[in-house]
């Protein structure tokens, strides 16, 4: 009985390393220039995303009424939009407990097993980037995510034996940049595929402002509001120029000077288009280089240095909301309008 015992203790601390290993804490997955008292914690100090809201809203409070666990959700749309937040606000509206990980920690199909067997009742697990997922990794979700159980091979060979085993309800949520690299049958099974979109100006003055007030950096509408302009429509990267106005302020103690605020946008390469230098890199390349375009994704990444995936979901889809680049069938290609402004700054 002792032998038994000591494996079983064994193989516990085994599989709690494992799921140490691939899951994350909050401060690995998210960005660690956001602070985490940034985050709103509740649906009410969430500022944008309107119509998420209200339909998050409506579903946990129905879930709380039947005592159930929210339906599995997959949030969609461009990186740094606030995926992690609006998961981790679901999990505190529930009251539940969060975890988090994402697609290439998870190697393994034991490593999903793992995830899965640890999960208490009402758990919200966070999976990000999940269409870098292996398929067969992603089989093992149908059941789990339909009927909360799922099926594991015992023995090798042909001793190998099925064993369904039994889940605890819980909530998964996922998040992709890619939609269409997911399965037609995985994306049915969830209740609720909602799309993030890109913030307005007045959005992220808001949230600008509030963020402000938590790290003592007095700031005023107008200085807030040529923050937010450069910043892409994004709320990642609008809190990450407060935190950098922020040390300007600690040294300087005075932020409120316009002249001062460009100067500083001015050093950190952010021109009044608010295109940083690997978006100037990007376009510069197409236009002088290829003619203008079109070129294929490939050729250009290899042009400029950059992989792939960093100018697919990092500089494109900026570029393609101002009308700067067009996609065709032929490859890249940039549009008149930038070549306009190029025209405009060589007057």
């Amino acid at each position: 009985m002792a032998i038994k015992s000591s494996k079983t203790n064994n193989r516990q601390e085994k599989n709690q390393a494992q799921e140490d290993r691939i899951i994350s804490s909050q401060e690995k997955v998210t960005d660690k220039t956001i602070d985490n008292s940034l985050r709103p914690k509740f649906l009410d100090d969430y500022v944008g995303q309107s119509s998420i809201k209200k339909h998050l809203d409506v579903s946990i409070k129905s879930a709380q009424i039947r005592a159930q666990c929210l339906g599995h959700i997959l949030f969609y749309g461009p990186p740094w939009l606030g995926k992690t937040t609006l998961s981790q606000i679901i999990s505190n509206e529930m009251g539940s407990n969060i975890k988090i990980t994402s697609g290439p920690a998870v190697e393994k199909q034991a490593d999903l097993v793992s995830l899965l067997t640890n999960l208490e009742q009402g758990d919200v697990l966070f999976i990000d980037e999940i269409h870098r997922l292996r398929p067969q990794i992603e089989e093992i979700l149908y059941t789990a995510m339909e009927d909360f159980n799922i099926d594991i091979m015992v023995g090798k060979w042909t001793w190998a034996t099925s064993v369904r085993m039994d889940l605890p309800e819980f909530t998964l949520i996922w998040a992709t940049t890619r939609l269409s690299s997911l399965s037609a049958p995985l994306r049915d099974r969830f209740w609720n595929v909602l799309k993030l979109d890109f913030y307005n100006s007045s959005e992220l003055s808001e949230i600008i402002l509030k963020n402000a007030k938590k790290l003592e950096v007095p700031l005023t509408d107008k200085t807030a509001e040529n923050i937010a302009k450069r910043s892409r429509w994004t709320p990642r990267i609008a809190n990450r120029l407060l935190k950098i106005i922020r040390d300007y302020f600690t040294i300087w103690k005075d932020i409120s000077n316009e002249e001062i605020l460009n100067n500083i946008f001015c050093d950190l390469n952010i021109d009044d288009l608010w295109l940083d230098s690997l978006d100037k890199q990007y376009l510069e390349n197409i236009y002088y280089k290829f003619a203008g375009g079109p070129v294929w994704l490939n050729t250009l990444a290899s042009a400029i240095g950059e992989e792939e995936d960093t100018i697919e979901d990092v500089v494109e889809p900026y570029l393609l909301q101002i009308w700067f680049l067009e996609r065709t069938p032929r490859g890249r290609k940039i549009t008149e309008s930038w070549i306009a402004q190029i025209i405009n700054n060589n007057k």
